[in-house]
């Protein structure tokens, strides 16, 4: 059984395509993701797969040249762009005699050398837990029973069984504390929303500039490097915006391709002001030639986190690279759609927090609703998403609760749990009711 080394850093790199060559953006970004670990890249190979080999993802022809180039690098370690088995990831670690790291393994590392808050850390390790449960049976050479004693003897349990259990412990410990910070956090936000001061997050794909706006709009000194995930753990700032109007700005994790579902589950909590946003600035890389795909991962990325129904301004970030002149640009409606700005020389940046501000004017729907008493959940969850203005307790033992929105959450809510609006009680602001701002910042 093959023992696995602890330590070196000196890598090769497998770019996989199934049914297609892998493109360079996706080798590109492997590569960032490889330097962001520590690795030195070695060497690389590229494999295009017709079929998925259940033994070791690649065929076994590549495998051979794999084993050859590990031999001419002196390369220790295997970082193979594509998602592993258990078998496969052991199969090949056997037969090359070196540590092979998936995609999702070598995310998770990157996360856990970047996390420095208490939260962060608890849920980078909940998520590595998680995976590595699934991988135990690999990189074992002492897997026979535990010996008896007086009161312990029988069969005993095998090594594994024994890390099974103290993992599932371990897992389950993580899982308790995650849950208390998880409180924490949304007392908190309930708090800010009871105040009516309402929170606008950034989203994007990593390394698309996030901190930097961030920096430039809080002064939060948030650390900016040219690395994938500089930036773990969120960040919020009050910033007042040119109407006076005082927000909470969260700047949060980057999305990436194909992010690890562990990842996903254990960073809900963190995500969770994301999900309560009044707003999400969509900040896009807009020099990347690959900006329409990454566009599309993040949508996933917020659907999976329950977020996509929430109002987005996409924020096209490093115009000046392009040559692109600051902007708005907006729908037949008159709504803002996309703001074309530059965070590294600040231009467009006071159109941007104009664009902010009209966004929390614009369809702001207040209305009030009548909740039976069987219906405590619903009036749970309108209480949990900030949206309770004022309640009346009805004769009846109902409730009826003014709500204070934005109309495309209304939508949302309504159409999961039908909501009774008082007629002749609800009112909105509509687009034209804003005064226009100014297109261009300074």
């Amino acid at each position: 059984m093959f023992d696995r080394p602890s330590h070196g850093e000196r890598a090769v790199l497998v770019h996989v395509g199934i049914g297609h060559s892998p493109g360079p953006d996706a080798e590109t970004e492997f590569n960032a993701l490889a330097l962001s670990a520590g690795a030195e890249i070695a060497g690389s190979l590229t494999a295009t797969l017709r079929q998925v080999n259940p033994r070791f993802l690649i065929g076994t022809g590549k495998v051979e040249e794999l084993r050859q180039l590990l031999h001419d690098t002196c390369a220790e370690i295997v970082l193979i762009d594509h998602r592993l088995s258990p078998a496969q990831q052991r199969n090949l670690e056997k037969t090359l005699d070196r540590r092979v790291i998936d995609r999702t393994g070598l995310i998770l590392d990157i996360f856990a050398q970047r996390a420095r808050t208490h939260e962060g850390k608890l849920q980078v390790e909940l998520a590595q837990m998680e995976h590595l449960a699934t991988r135990l049976v690999r990189g074992w050479t002492h897997l026979e029973r535990q010996k008896g004693g007086i009161g312990l003897r029988g069969p005993g349990e095998t090594q594994l069984e024994t890390d099974r259990r103290l993992i599932g412990a371990r897992i389950r410990s993580l899982g308790e504390r995650l849950a208390r910070v998880s409180q924490q956090r949304r007392t908190a936000g309930q708090k800010r929303r009871k105040e009516q001061v309402p929170t606008v997050s950034l989203v994007g794909y990593t390394n698309a500039g996030k901190s930097t706006l961030f920096n430039l709009l809080t002064s939060a000194g948030v650390l900016v490097a040219d690395q994938l995930f500089a930036t773990l753990d969120p960040t919020l700032r009050r910033v007042t915006l040119p109407d006076g109007t005082g927000i909470v700005l969260a700047d949060t994790v980057g999305f990436i391709r194909d992010l690890p579902h562990e990842l996903v589950a254990a960073f809900r909590s963190t995500l969770e002001e994301t999900r309560h946003s009044r707003l999400l600035l969509h900040v896009i890389d807009s020099s990347d030639p690959a900006h329409e795909e990454r566009i599309h991962d993040v949508v996933k990325v917020l659907e999976e986190i329950g977020a996509d129904h929430l109002p987005r301004v996409q924020v096209y970030n490093k115009a000046d690279i392009l040559g692109v002149p600051p902007r708005v640009d907006r729908a037949e409606t008159g709504v803002a759609t996309r703001v074309w700005l530059s965070s590294r020389t600040g231009l467009g940046v006071d159109a941007l927090l104009g664009v902010i501000a009209e966004y929390l004017h614009i369809a702001l729907l207040r209305c009030t609703v009548e909740v039976s008493a069987a219906e405590a959940r619903v009036r749970a969850r309108l209480y949990e998403i900030g949206a309770v203005t004022a309640e009346r307790l009805r004769d009846d033992g109902g409730w009826e609760l003014d709500l204070e929105l934005d109309r495309r959450g209304f939508d949302d809510l309504n159409r999961r749990e039908h909501l009774r609006v008082l007629p002749g009680r609800s009112s909105e602001r509509l687009p034209e009711q804003v005064p226009a701002r100014p297109a261009l910042g300074r």
